[in-house]
């Protein structure tokens, strides 16, 4: 008996603690966006303040950060943009690709019209 309470403790220590690897709620059913793929981005944007994610759908955006903003939730007044961040330095940290607040950005260049009506997949919302 003692052994298979150990293994069960086990198993229980190992399984994924975090949301990687699964399904989230969904933000949104439709998303704006330049092109059919959300491909092409629509804006850039400047980071007017820091914004930490609550969890996986959401990309960390620090003050001043360049992003690029590739589709704007429909359902929600477009409150959430998808979008990747830049480091001042090009390169100097890998680029994510993620959801955030448009009220942490402001538009600094516009690139493409959002003019594109596009789906949500559950691959929108999967967290990696």
């Amino acid at each position: 008996m003692p052994s298979k309470l150990l293994l069960a403790l086990s198993v229980w220590l190992l399984l994924p603690t975090s949301d990687a690897g699964r399904q989230m709620p969904k933000l949104s059913d439709k998303k704006l966006c330049a092109d059919s793929e959300c491909s092409h981005p629509i804006l850039i944007a400047r980071a007017l303040q820091d914004f930490y994610p609550g969890d996986c759908r959401f990309i960390p955006i620090r003050q001043g950060q360049l992003v690029y903003v590739y589709a704007m939730l429909k359902d929600r007044g477009k409150l959430f943009w998808a979008g990747s961040v830049q480091d001042s330095y090009y390169g100097q940290q890998e680029a994510r690709i993620g959801h955030f607040p448009s009220s942490v950005v402001e538009e600094t260049h516009a690139l493409m019209p959002a003019s594109t009506e596009v789906e949500t997949t559950e691959w929108d919302f999967y967290c990696y």
